[in-house]
């Protein structure tokens, strides 16, 4: 590897950084910490470290020239191998006269860097990374790096950051004026295409999320996993989004698979789960009242975006419901977050919180809302809840009953009041 691309890689980063337009998103970090950003592809990894550098230039804690900033997917420093990293420091230091603030983006293509990551750490240097891989989070790199960094997961843009990235901001009486037409307007797109911001612009999102989707699949899954079978895990891919509303254990998912004519084991089957949740594609719930064994493999799963699950759906709107509940609940509340099903069917459950979830489109039919009401109702009657919420697409009631108080919250307002970081 030559210093002199280096060098070039560093001058164009620190030229095209600066002269970004970034709509800034809520984001609360330790000023004197380390961090590694994970999360899926395209959800604003980058974006949020050139939201640092802006930061850190524009309250004159550092220059353009103190910035250190290298892409491990630009090509021609894809192929560089974990005992080259320290060049990177070497034509810095020819450039510059200065210690860098150090960006490390995508590095989890390098075998090996969290020993670069840690010695940069241990010469004080300050640090932030990102990568599309779970794995980056795993017990050997967390070891490696001996607690010097923070992690934190970068999720697509929530709701109330996309009516910010639209210009809107909510008058504190905005249902009962004209934004509530222009939310319920935005509401459908968001709801139908997710949270990439580099959809919100262009006209045919559907093609920019099939060649996302298969861009995680092929280069995040498939090559980085050296997966042969290349049907099988495309097949459980498309049936994982058509029963993303409920439970399935090993066995049946691997019946499903089976069906098709393509056969895989049932340790290939985990094998591919734990690849698609590694890449972010995917993430699982579990049922609070399993004993622990169950829990791992008993699961509801989710899509991390909405927009990537409408790719395999022909009648979504319930699916895409429980699905953008599910994202928010999950980022929220994280490995806190379950659902209930002994006797009692909940679609979420946040134990911790004393807090039921359940998911309706619409409970204008009798029979739904009794089902929905009755089945909140029986798991507090076992927990003593304190927060009792049925999450509709556009309806809103209170039901008193029992003693107890349901609030059913149209979908708009609930995803801005679970918003903490825009709220």
């Amino acid at each position: 590897m030559e210093k002199e691309v280096i060098k070039r890689i560093i001058n164009e980063k620190q030229s095209e950084i600066v002269t970004l337009n970034l709509i800034k998103r809520p984001l609360a970090l330790e000023p004197v910490a380390n961090y590694v950003f994970t999360g899926l592809r395209r959800a604003g990894k980058s974006y949020t470290m050139y939201q640092i550098v802006k930061d850190l230039i524009k309250r004159r804690q550092a220059t353009k020239n103190d910035i250190l900033y290298v892409n491990f997917e630009d090509e021609r420093i894809a192929h560089i191998k974990s005992e080259e990293l320290g060049l990177l420091l070497d034509a810095f230091s020819e450039m510059f006269d200065t210690k860098p603030i150090v960006f490390l983006d995508e590095i989890q293509n390098i075998d090996g860097w969290e020993k670069f990551a840690r010695r940069l750490a241990d010469s004080k240097y300050r640090v932030y990374i990102t990568g599309s891989n779970a794995k980056m989070l795993s017990k050997d790199v967390y070891t490696t790096l001996g607690g010097r960094f923070i992690a934190k997961e970068i999720f697509p843009f929530s709701f109330g950051e996309y009516l910010i990235y639209k210009g809107i901001t909510l008058d504190k009486n905005w249902e009962y004026n004209e934004q509530r037409t222009q939310v319920i307007r935005l509401l459908k797109d968001y709801f139908e295409f997710g949270g990439f911001a580099e959809t919100f612009a262009i006209q045919d999102k559907r093609s920019w999320l099939n060649s996302q989707y298969q861009k995680i699949l092929l280069g995040d899954i498939i090559a980085r996993n050296d997966i042969r079978n290349e049907n099988a895990i495309r097949v459980l891919t498309k049936k994982l989004a058509e029963s993303v509303m409920s439970p399935s254990s090993l066995t049946r998912l691997k019946n499903i698979v089976d069906s098709t004519g393509t056969t895989i084991s049932r340790n290939t089957l985990v094998e591919y789960l734990q690849y698609l949740t590694d890449a972010y594609l995917i993430f699982g719930v579990s049922n609070y009242s399993d004993k622990l064994s169950d829990k791992e493999t008993f699961k509801k799963r989710y899509f991390f975006d909405n927009g990537l699950l409408n790719n395999f759906l022909f009648d979504p709107d319930t699916k895409l419901l429980e699905n953008l509940v599910a994202i928010t609940l999950k980022k929220r509340y994280g490995d806190e977050l379950f659902f209930y099903n002994r006797n009692i069917e909940v679609d979420f459950f946040i134990p911790s919180q004393r807090r039921a979830v359940q998911v309706s489109y619409s409970i204008a039919d009798d029979d739904t809302r009794l089902r929905e009401v009755r089945a909140l109702l029986k798991l507090s009657d076992v927990y003593s809840l304190d927060t009792l919420e049925i999450v509709t697409y556009d309806e809103e009631t209170t039901i008193k009953e029992n003693g107890k108080t349901i609030h059913a919250i149209p979908l708009r307002k609930w995803l801005l009041k679970e918003d903490v970081s825009f709220l």
